[in-house]
């Protein structure tokens, strides 16, 4: 059983920044795919980003794209999402994902080709 944990999140006003970490346990972690994820009251759960196990490949939704980045730490069985330019529009809950056969599925936006998930965070960005 892989545990995925969000923190980080939190308010901020329009215009400013956070740092959204996902801690995963297991030493199998460099090998997984990795994807944030989120969800707006009211509205389906959407993609944000995703990177591959290498970390050599990101993919981002339009709504993000030059204002979030991705990026991961194996060592630390870390995954990172640096949100800067922060919207109102970005406010929801946000969730970390890990796809355990990364090194097959190199990256993803299908929600269904992940197979852990993290309980997710907050994130209120108010105008």
């Amino acid at each position: 059983q892989v545990q995925v944990v969000e923190s980080g999140g939190g308010l901020v006003q329009a215009g400013g920044s956070l740092r959204l970490s996902c801690a995963t346990s297991g030493r199998a972690f460099s090998s997984y795919g990795m994807g944030w994820f989120r969800q707006a009251p009211g509205k389906e759960r959407d993609f944000v980003a995703a990177i591959s196990w290498s970390g050599e490949d990101t993919y981002y939704s339009d709504s993000v794209k030059g204002r979030f980045t991705i990026s991961r730490d194996n060592a630390k069985n870390t995954m990172y999402l640096q949100m800067n330019s922060l919207k109102p529009e970005d406010t929801a809950v946000y969730y970390c994902a890990a796809n355990s056969r990364g090194r097959i599925v190199i990256i993803t936006r299908i929600q269904s080709d992940y197979d852990y998930w993290g309980q997710g965070t907050q994130v209120t960005v108010s105008s």
